[in-house]
């Protein structure tokens, strides 16, 4: 399927452009704000063979697509008519949200953006420290002093890049914030910081109101602030000018009135809470480091799956700028190779092809800090692996914590987070401890998964059920569909026997009870079953699918064979089908159902999988019986 075509689905499933009010996309994830939730169809997307998993927390309708986001994004974009996200506020007049979620929200809006240069720059400087322990560069070198400019400008000029992704988020123009930003590191304020701090120094005033320079550069709090300030003042302002001056005098009153605020209040008081927050954080760090890093390993995951995380994105950075190191990111380390581990030993174990593949593309990717497919494509949706990993995590994360780990430049645990690790000093014992402890991480997770990660059954055949006399099982894991609603007059009218449809989310067809194959199709897509108790069954993949002559269809047994509940029986390319036009409605029909009384249907669920008590036939006598 092609990215358009998951963009026109993505748009369908969240309820249209007219219920968007804001999209951004993070690494793997597309990030809607909805007017409306309860338009979303997040079943229907989970459907979609290039969606992932959907979340919904805080406050965001979260779409997981994978490394292909930002192509996915582009093309919902073009669908939808958007051509600048984040230009609407933070919450509809009226939406009730509450702090955590708006926080969240927020942190969000205001990181995604520029997510990828973080990373990539926090990487760059931890390559840098590599190349000056082994003594390939020198700090004095113009090679050095090149990339190091371009691995800290980011930092350096965070002021600037938050300030415009803060002003698009509160709804203000970014420009705007984006100038305070730029007034906070501007070289009249630096120098004016410089001589401050000299002996003797004069005060300076700013309209009689002594001024306190701080260095703002690499902070993150103030110019947030700031920023909020500003569009609050730029709407106030919008209110009351005529549109006539409005492009001139908002912004000339927000520049005019927020950085002298921010000079004189905002700034001081902000520096103050950073440092209240990084010394608070630190004082509870060094009071168990191992107690910390056992429970970051352990929860950091879930915090990932509900888009938690982003609320600790801040403190991390705000450590750096404050302490010159941070303690929390080497804790997530383990965390993110444990289900690194955990998909390794789901690919060593499984036979299953499709979910070896998956979690072979899935592994690679969680060696770089993209862990969503793992999560949600591999250990989530087989739940052992997941707990293993976050159990492997949690050790690893005592190993680190009781190491006290630094990092010294910002960025997301991956494999190159080691080289962050280093010190001014060289590399030492808390680098070594890191190493030990989240190579262990990924190890245990893996031989845990690959000892017990897995149902046995999952090996070799599905999990099934042993069926009663006059039980047929589900042939296939699907949506459950009355047979009067299969788009087909001469299955939805009965004709051909009593029983219900499944639309089917994987490409296998198992046997649902004891007995034979009765008929196997030339073409393939439809089989006849005959039970040991006499019962006759078709299942018949898909409408009008006889007109593929075969392709897409491989059949796994011939006439006359005796089969199995759980069986294999046929294997179908379900997307080339669907790609081909064709619907995948599956008929289970009972083809001698005139003689038995009636056919139940077991379950009311929406959703089965396969080997689940689907269909219950009743002989004559037995309803007899329970009318007398």
């Amino acid at each position: 399927m092609g990215y358009q075509d998951v963009a026109r689905d993505i748009l369908t499933h969240v309820g249209g452009r007219e219920n968007i009010i804001s999209l951004v996309h993070c690494a793997t994830r597309l990030r809607f704000k909805l007017k409306d939730q309860k338009q979303a169809d997040a079943q229907a997307l989970k459907n979609n063979p290039g969606v992932i998993m959907v979340v919904e927390s805080g406050g965001q309708f979260q779409v997981v697509i994978g490394n292909h986001v930002h192509d996915v994004y582009n093309a919902v974009c073009a669908e939808a008519g958007i051509v600048e996200d984040g230009v609407q506020p933070a919450s509809e007049p009226g939406e009730k949200v509450n702090i955590l979620s708006r926080l969240i929200d927020i942190v969000s809006a205001v990181f995604t953006p520029f997510i990828g240069v973080m990373a990539a720059s926090g990487i760059l400087k931890g390559l840098l420290a590599v190349a000056v322990v082994f003594g390939w560069l020198t700090t004095e070198s113009g090679t050095y002093k090149l990339w190091f400019a371009a691995s800290d400008s980011l930092f350096y000029f965070f002021p600037l890049a938050l300030g415009y992704t803060a002003g698009k988020k509160f709804g203000g123009n970014p420009f705007v914030t984006m100038a305070i930003g730029g007034a906070l590191t501007h070289p009249v304020v630096m120098q004016a910081l410089e001589a401050s701090s000299q002996a003797g120094a004069a005060t300076e005033y700013f309209l009689g109101i002594p001024v306190t320079f701080i260095n703002y550069s690499s902070s993150v709090i103030p110019i947030i602030l700031a920023a909020w300030v500003s569009c609050w003042l730029e709407k106030q302002g919008n209110k009351l000018l005529p549109s006539a001056m409005r492009n001139f005098f908002s912004p000339l009153f927000c520049l005019a009135f927020t950085v002298p605020l921010t000079f004189l209040l905002i700034g001081p008081v902000a520096t103050w809470l950073s440092q209240m927050l990084a010394h608070g954080y630190q004082a509870i760090y060094a009071l168990a480091p191992w107690l910390a890093g056992g429970v970051m390993g352990a929860i950091w995951q879930v915090c990932v799956i509900f888009g938690l995380h982003w609320g600790l994105v801040p403190l991390m950075i705000n450590n750096l700028s404050v302490l010159g190191h941070d303690t929390m990111m080497p804790l997530l380390l383990p965390a993110v190779m444990g289900q690194v581990g955990a998909t390794l030993g789901v690919f060593i174990r499984t036979r299953d092809k499709k979910l070896k593949v998956l979690a072979g593309s899935a592994f690679t990717a969680g060696i770089f800090g993209i862990t969503e497919p793992a999560v949600y494509g591999v250990t989530l949706p087989n739940r052992r692996p997941f707990i293993f990993g976050c159990i492997a995590g949690a050790v690893g994360g005592v190993i680190v914590g009781f190491s006290q780990t630094n990092v010294y430049s910002f960025g997301f645990a991956n494999i190159f987070s080691f080289a962050q690790m280093i010190p001014p000093g060289g590399v030492d014992a808390t680098v070594w401890g890191a190493v030990f402890g989240t190579l262990l991480s990924l190890v245990l997770a893996c031989v845990l998964t690959c000892i017990a990660g897995l149902p046995r059954t999952e090996v070799n055949a599905p999990v099934v059920t042993k069926p009663r006399e006059n039980e047929i099982l589900a042939p296939m894991s699907g949506t459950v569909l009355a047979m009067d609603q299969v788009p087909d007059s001469t299955f939805a009218s009965g004709l051909l026997g009593e029983g219900a449809a499944i639309i089917p989310l994987t490409g296998k067809v198992i046997a649902p009870f004891y007995g034979e194959v009765a008929s196997l199709f030339q073409t393939r897509h439809a089989i006849g079953l005959l039970s040991d108790s006499g019962i006759e069954v078709l299942i018949h993949i898909g409408i009008d699918t006889v007109k593929l002559n075969g392709q897409y269809f491989t059949t796994h047994v011939k006439v006359g064979d005796k089969i199995k509940p759980g069986d294999l029986l046929i294997e179908f390319d379900r997307q080339a089908i669907l790609d081909a036009g064709y619907d995948l409605a599956t008929p289970v029909i009972i083809s001698n159902s005139d003689e038995y009384a009636s056919v139940m249907r077991n379950t009311n669920d929406h959703v089965i999988d396969s080997g689940m008590p689907f269909l219950t036939v009743l002989n004559k006598g037995e309803v007899n019986e329970s009318i007398s």
